[in-house]
């Protein structure tokens, strides 16, 4: 059994952990209410561009004479995985990890084997797992979530758009967390290079009337089309930034409440221990009186 001073030292630093894990969580509240409001604004944005490039490909569809739609035999991939800067934020950095694995095993199997799949990870724990593991690394973004602005992620976007408009990629694909509510957040695998057709037709009606193009229509598509692809980029790091601290907020809570319970217990055992003590020492006591009584 623990002597009573190392159960009043646990007592003591668990109390510590616990007052750590509430600010955690308190910070993280704060954080997330603005992610929550930049994510919740960015979303009908990013809709609303979605909806008129599918109007405008529907005239004559010509998006899929773009040079960011040209589908070619898939060689060299890039993989945008989503992560954070820090931890302490449950499983929210290992789905993503996972997911990007899963991801190379089931479709890039034999681009991995020969060394053809490059890893570019927003966010500093990404990179550190990726990087270890020996993966091509495209950029380094692990200071990204410093200062997010569209700024920062436009200079990763543009990145993976010249690489694919290049031929140093045959296909990009995007890793990251979709946040849904605090508590709730989706891994999601989506297809970023080149634009799929059914991206285009999604959610949005094919509008029959007559448009008057000024500049032409492939001038604005060519305009139109870069900006989308750098917003979907800058909509799923907003989306994974909002997942963060809300993993971030439940698992500091989750910590508190695990703290509390440690706390209740390591109090029990100290109590228990106290008194076995001052039993043994009364028991001691009566027991040296009686001896000295006898010796009369």
């Amino acid at each position: 059994m623990a002597s009573l001073k190392e159960v009043r030292n646990r007592i003591v630093s668990v109390g510590s952990t616990q007052q750590i894990t509430k600010a955690m969580k308190m910070v993280a509240a704060a954080k997330l209410r603005r992610a929550q409001d930049n994510i919740l604004r960015m979303r009908p944005y990013a809709q609303r561009l979605n909806n008129i490039l599918t109007n405008l490909s529907n005239v004559e569809g010509e998006a899929g004479q773009n040079v960011y739609s040209q589908k070619r035999d898939v060689q060299r991939v890039l993989i945008i995985a989503v992560t954070s800067d820090r931890g302490l934020c449950g499983a929210f950095n290992s789905n993503v990890m996972k997911a990007v694995n899963i991801l190379i095993a089931e479709r890039y199997s034999a681009q991995a084997a020969a060394g053809n799949v490059e890893i570019m990870a927003i966010g500093k724990k990404g990179h550190e797992f990726f990087n270890k593991r020996s993966f091509p690394m495209a950029g380094d973004y692990t200071t990204v979530f410093g200062n997010l602005s569209f700024d920062r992620v436009r200079v990763a976007a543009e990145q993976a758009m010249d690489g694919f408009r290049t031929g140093l990629y045959d296909q990009v694909d995007l890793v990251y967390n979709e946040f849904k509510n605090v508590a709730t957040q989706f891994v999601r695998t989506e297809q970023f290079l080149p634009i799929q057709e059914s991206e285009l037709d999604a959610n949005a009606t094919q509008v029959e009337s007559d448009y008057i193009f000024e500049p032409s229509k492939q001038e604005i598509l060519e305009q139109l089309i870069p900006k989308s692809l750098k917003i979907q980029v800058y909509k799923a790091v907003l989306e994974s930034n909002a997942s963060e601290h809300g993993a971030r907020m439940t698992a500091m809570d989750k910590a508190t409440e695990n703290a509390g319970e440690l706390l209740k217990q390591l109090k029990l055992t100290y109590n228990r221990t106290r008194q076995a003590a001052i039993t043994t020492e009364i028991l001691e006591i009566v027991g040296g009186a009686e001896a000295l009584a006898a010796s009369r």
